[in-house]
């Protein structure tokens, strides 16, 4: 019987977030979360002997996936299938001592989120260093900004790019948050009250906190939780996911911008030699990375949709029925969010603007994009505001319909605009207005310079993710 692969970890992760991932990866965190509880156990008194923890040591590694899986079809319990199997390898059964299933799956769990959490982190970094590097590439390149799609005035190509990136700025503040504040269950017992543990140590509630102090220390998680359940609140599962979405968004808003860029020719996400755009029509050099960035987004958010599903749907101290939720939304989250910043690294790697045609587009709206400025200047002269913008609105309109139509061929506002006696000012006065704006784009230049120092900021708190380099994309 073939295997049914996972798309997302087999075709966009990578090999870290895998690694993570896996079922085998996942046993070998098992067996290791066991053996540092009874290192723990054993430390604080219990009876283990000598021997027994090198003896499962020895074992931890050998992971057979079809011989638990065989176990778990006679048990129809996965961590039982898994706590024979590792006993039988090491000759003993000493593991999983006072403990519940939920002692091992939930720690193991967080523990996966958390190492998850910390690569994202990383990545986050290295997409805002080569945001920061391209803005500051392309910071006074001027081009014609848009709303609702519509030239709209003047901004910087840098300043676009900042515009994004300061997004992802402030939703890695949010993901680092999350971290500062992510709590692990600890070992808490059937329904939290680590009774059994406490039964183990002879009522000694003193050693109970040290064994639990322990193990938390192993998983390297920075708190623990006090009062749980069986299980920990899955709102903590939906701040995870939904932080994936919000650190992702402005990744996606950048990509989709792009697409439209290129489909102007203003940009490309890069195209390597012997790409193929499209299998019928050999011209084509279609922005896929880009789109590739919308769908992991599109895919996130619809896992948000399913992990809200189980926030606020605890019954009592707990049950099972989020189990089948959780194992398909918190692997695929981190894979999805792994794969979109693989995809988007490459493509802030490979991009490029086409500065001779994005300077014919802004001569082309340029007199267009002047209105606002124009309108401030007639506003200066006593003219009244709603009567210029009316005037303006007129013209221009007019223009942009002529232009369309092809009944003329060049932008003509400021002849029309300055044969208007309304507006009271002459072509002359329109084209000295013209000439010492056309190049005016505000603040864009300092907004960007603000933007690259908060990327500093965050590199010299996390250097790992400025080196970063993304592996080969599909």
């Amino acid at each position: 019987m073939s295997v049914i692969p996972n798309v997302l970890a087999e075709r966009y992760a990578s090999s870290a977030m895998k690694s993570i991932w896996s079922a085998e990866g996942r046993i070998v965190l098992e067996r290791e979360f066991w053996i540092a509880v009874m290192k723990a156990q054993k430390d604080l008194g219990l009876d283990i002997p000598d021997g027994v923890i090198e003896a499962y040591e020895q074992v931890k590694d050998q992971v057979n996936m079809d011989s638990i899986n065989a176990r778990e079809r006679i048990t129809r319990h996965d961590v039982k299938a898994r706590i024979e199997e590792f006993c039988d390898l090491a000759g003993c059964e000493h593991i999983h001592k006072g403990m519940t299933s939920r002692d091992l799956t939930e720690n193991v769990e967080q523990l996966q989120v958390w190492r998850s959490m910390q690569i994202i982190r990383d990545k986050a970094v290295a997409v805002l260093v080569r945001m920061s590097t391209r803005a500051g590439q392309w910071k006074d390149v001027p081009l014609a900004a848009r709303t609702h799609n519509v030239a709209a005035q003047t901004t910087t190509v840098g300043k676009r790019i900042a515009m994004f990136g300061e997004e992802i700025v402030h939703a890695l503040s949010s993901w680092i948050s999350t971290m500062d504040r992510y709590a692990v269950r600890g070992l808490k017992g059937a329904v939290g009250t680590q009774l059994d543990q406490l039964s183990l140590f002879q009522q000694d509630k003193v050693r109970v906190i040290e064994l639990e102090n322990r193990v938390c220390a192993h998983l390297g998680i920075p708190s623990k939780l006090m009062n749980v359940g069986q299980v920990y609140p899955r709102s903590l599962d939906f701040s995870v996911v939904s932080g994936l979405v919000e650190l992702t968004s402005g990744c996606s808003s950048f990509a989709k911008t792009l697409r439209l860029m290129a489909g102007h020719e203003l940009a490309t996400e890069g195209f390597a030699k012997g790409q193929t755009g499209s299998s019928a029509m050999p011209h084509k050099m279609n922005a896929r990375s880009c789109e590739r960035v919308n769908g992991f987004h599109i895919i996130l958010k619809g896992l948000l949709t399913m992990i809200g599903g189980l926030a606020g749907d605890q019954w009592n101290e707990g049950d099972v029925s989020c189990s089948v939720v959780r194992r398909v939304v918190l692997p695929d989250s981190f894979f999805a969010a792994d794969g979109l910043f693989e995809t988007f690294l490459t493509v802030l790697d490979q991009m490029g603007i086409y500065e001779p045609v994005v300077e014919a587009e802004l001569r082309r709206y340029l007199p267009f994009l002047m209105t606002t400025t124009i309108l401030m200047e007639a506003v200066k002269r006593g003219v009244g505001r709603e009567t210029a913008h009316e005037v303006i609105k007129e013209h221009a309109v007019a223009v942009s319909n002529d232009l369309r139509k092809g009944s003329i061929t060049s932008n003509d506002l400021l002849d029309r605009l300055g044969a208007d006696s309304r507006l009271g000012m002459t072509r002359a006065e329109l084209q000295e207005i013209f000439d010492h704006n056309s190049r005016a784009t505000g603040m864009a230049a300092s907004q960007v310079d603000y933007f690259r120092d908060s990327v500093e900021a965050l590199v010299a708190e996390y250097p790992a993710g400025a080196s970063y380099k993304p592996g080969a994309i599909l």
